[in-house]
């Protein structure tokens, strides 16, 4: 089953739905799990246009914490700390440049450990996410190598391929993150219960006949041998 992750490092309510994906990864080992960019604010003029100026944004997205540590399980964010900062609301850009280096040299648990390692910078340690030193500490925190990360996050490919994923965005016509897409057709939108998501990935993989863990069975009609009660039983 292919499951796209959409999410922002910025993204609030993509904190506690990205400690749920990772669960859900774990009871179902045979989801292929890709992960996406979704931009809330690309760069500093996006916020000028939804806020009125980059100086809004902090008091405006605070208030949308409170909802996601509501919604978190663990109650992670750390709002009043968050509140004492002085530095700008981070943009995207360059946090989703440096998951997708990182998922482009090593794979998408690379991707998914820098993703988080950002997300928690921000909303726990309540650091600029959009500075390169914070940034790097992150990348160095994931365990990717950082040299072949720093290559990668500067070549021209890995903001491209952000790109790429915004139009999928577009393509798909999703309003929000996190969203979750199965198959190319089926949208889990918004950061659900863990109970919400395993049923509706179980009700889809009942109708197309996928089977969540172990080996799927493709024929069964062939000769075998077998132990039954401590004895060999062969057909």
């Amino acid at each position: 089953m292919q499951v796209e992750f959409f999410h922002d490092v910025i993204c609030s309510f993509c904190f506690p739905m990205s400690y749920r994906m990772r669960k859900i990864a774990n009871k179902y080992p045979n989801l292929t799990i890709t992960h996406r960019s979704f931009a809330l604010g690309w760069e500093k003029e996006q916020f000028i246009q939804m806020f009125g100026s980059h100086e809004a944004v902090k008091g405006e997205v605070l208030g949308h914490w409170e909802h996601a540590n509501q919604n978190d399980d663990e109650h992670r964010f750390n709002i009043e700390g968050m509140k004492e900062k002085d530095f700008l609301f981070p943009t995207s850009k360059e946090g989703l440049k440096a998951a997708k280096a990182a998922g482009l040299i090593a794979g998408q648990s690379a991707y998914w450990n820098v993703f988080d390692a950002l997300q928690e910078a921000l909303f726990v340690h309540n650091q600029d996410i959009s500075d390169k030193l914070v940034i790097e500490a992150a990348v160095k925190k994931s365990g990717v190598s950082f040299e072949q990360w720093k290559e990668q996050y500067e070549k021209e490919e890995t903001e491209q391929a952000v790109i790429e994923d915004l139009q999928r965005v577009q393509a798909y016509g999703i309003q929000g993150a996190p969203a979750v897409v199965i198959n190319q057709k089926y949208l889990i939108s918004g950061a659900q219960p863990q109970e919400v998501i395993e049923q509706t990935i179980e009700k889809i993989a009942a109708e197309e006949g996928f089977q969540l863990s172990g080996l799927q069975m493709m024929s069964s009609d062939g000769d075998a041998c077998r132990v039954v009660d401590d004895k060999w039983i062969c057909d």
